[in-house]
């Protein structure tokens, strides 16, 4: 089972063109025995928990027994010896218990597990063990860096994933000129991500050293925010952890009361200024003021995030319900536009909330919203019903006792419109994608909306879809969905999209054959998938590339 929820491109250049590899020092092996340590005491108290129950229930038995007058001198259940369940037969093949002496052979005399460790070579440290260390010019090879290196024609994408319920989020290297697309390294994350959000401002340790940085905000079902460095290899843990609970932040060695034993507390419930207590279901980075990030969760709370010092600058509470959506205003910086599945739109001036802020409401769960970025002045709505609403943000309704009234709406999809996006360098140009497994591409002309064209990419159910932000590749479209595939559709070479943008931008040469750049093909089978395709048709090349021209 492998799906890809959530996706997002970082533009050319911003990526380090040597990243470095996590280096391990004494403090951070200190820290790594810590936590393991405190991991094991968890794992000694769930184990001393699991048998408690058992034990007090066999003295309840007995005690159950002689009230129940059981003559003396007769055999009976609670007599004999109580039997080990199959639970402790199993744990009691490991002889926890004693798993921290030495072994014991078969003449009774204890030997440790390194027996021939007199053999080995003592070195000083002043000496270089030669089987550990590699010689001058080979520890940091010129094959290893040219393996890691980002050109500045090369886009990275982060795809957050879940594959045989290992939850990672995978940094893959676009290379447009020469149709290739590959992973360059991932991140294990601690719960199924849901939102990704790049960075550009530095984090967590050094950041005061550096203006730009190349980092990615993670959010998952767990209430807490990853921030992690993009440009390091291999690294272990997250620079950044935002809404960490006091006590999970000791666990983790960041506060100065580390020898506290690790107790296991269950999660608070209640909604609170200070960190979110659901799962974090949007992000949304603040270009402008760019140490301000904002997180929508399921706890119904919207927090802003000042990442120069890892704490909620502020807590909202305009919806009541789960948040799902939410995007800045391109101009007007302090503006952030939320939605939820309460079916309302909220657009807040974060400077002043408790002001009454302008709301709309449609007619099912809000999916996405975003800003037009060609006209402010207006934004756009998905919802679960298969809609798209756009909205005049000038025009506030005085009455929320039913549906608002937009712009234009349109039927896109008969399932949720899970996914949509803005090409930022093409005006009017739009895509949806949708639980159908189809991914449309849409022209806005004179406040009309029209097909351009209509295509199953053979990811899944959609639920990511994104333009490249820059230029230069700006027809190139990333698709993702429930199979766990990534595509990157160069939608020029679509006659259709060819044929209802030619006269409106130079489009590039083509020759005449589609082009589509994928990465992590598999063949595991989704029963969902093998429907035959509801347009019908005669083979799967049909099914899967159905096109239609503009309307």
């Amino acid at each position: 089972m492998s799906m890809t929820l959530a996706t997002t491109w970082v533009r050319r250049g911003a990526a380090a063109q040597f990243p470095t590899k996590y280096q391990v020092d004494e403090a951070e092996l200190g820290r790594i025995s810590q936590l393991a340590r405190l991991q094991l005491e968890d794992a000694r108290e769930d184990l001393q928990e699991a048998q408690t129950p058992k034990k007090s229930k066999a003295k309840d038995s007995d005690d159950s027994d002689s009230d129940n007058g059981v003559p003396t001198g007769e055999p009976s259940d609670s007599s004999k010896p109580p039997k080990t369940g199959s639970e402790d037969d199993d744990l009691a093949e490991y002889n926890l218990d004693e798993y921290d002496e030495d072994p014991v052979d078969e003449n009774g005399e204890k030997f440790a597990l390194f027996g021939n460790v007199g053999s080995l070579a003592y070195h000083e440290p002043h000496e270089q063990d030669p089987y550990l260390v590699l010689p001058e010019g080979e520890q940091d090879s010129d094959d290893e860096r040219e393996e890691l290196q980002i050109l500045a024609t090369d886009n990275l994408i982060l795809a957050a994933k879940v594959e045989d319920e290992v939850a990672h989020l995978e940094v893959l290297v676009y290379e447009d000129d020469t149709d290739n697309l590959y992973v360059h390294h991932d991140i294990m994350l601690p719960a199924v991500p849901l939102a990704v959000e790049w960075v550009n401002v530095p984090v967590g340790k050094d950041a005061g050293l550096r203006t730009h940085g190349n980092f990615v905000a993670i959010g998952t079902m767990s209430p807490e925010i990853e921030i992690w460095d993009l440009d390091i290899v291999d690294s272990m843990y997250p620079n950044t952890i935002l809404g960490q609970e006091p006590e999970a932040a000791n666990q983790n060695g960041e506060s100065s009361s580390t020898k506290k034993k690790s107790k296991k507390k269950k999660k608070k419930t209640k909604a609170n200024d200070e960190y979110h207590v659901d799962a974090v279901l949007a992000l949304a980075a603040n270009r402008q003021h760019r140490n301000l990030l904002a997180s929508a969760s399921a706890d119904s709370t919207v927090k802003l995030w000042d990442l120069n010092t890892g704490k909620c600058a502020k807590s909202y509470t305009m919806h009541n319900d789960k948040v799902c959506a939410l995007d800045w205003h391109p101009t007007e910086s302090t503006i952030l536009l939320s939605g939820s599945y309460d079916r309302t739109v909220i657009a807040t001036d974060m400077r002043a909330p408790d002001a009454v802020a302008p709301k709309w409401v449609v007619e099912a769960d809000v999916e996405r919203v975003r800003w037009d970025i060609h006209d402010p002045n207006f934004f756009y709505v998905t919802t679960e019903a298969g809609t798209v609403h756009y909205f005049d943000a000038r025009v506030v309704p005085t009455s929320h006792d039913g549906p608002s009234k937009p712009i234009w709406t349109l039927q896109a999809h008969d399932s949720p419109v899970s996914a949509f996006d803005i090409n930022p360098s093409i005006t009017g140009l739009l895509a949806t994608g949708s639980d159908d497994k189809k991914v449309k591409l849409w022209n806005i002309k004179d406040n009309v909306p029209s097909l351009v064209v209509s295509r199953n990419l053979e990811v899944g159910r959609i639920f990511t879809i994104q333009f490249a932000p820059d230029p230069e590749v700006a027809f190139r479209l990333s698709v993702a969905g429930s199979k766990g595939q990534l595509q990157v559709w160069d939608i020029s070479t679509n006659p259709a999209v060819r044929s209802a943008f030619a006269n409106r931008v130079k489009l590039p040469e083509t020759n005449g054959k589609e082009r589509l750049v994928g990465i992590n093909q598999d063949n595991d089978e989704d029963d969902e998938d093998d429907e035959e395709d509801e347009n019908g048709g005669g083979g799967p090349a049909q099914d899967g590339w159905e096109s239609m021209d503009e309307d």
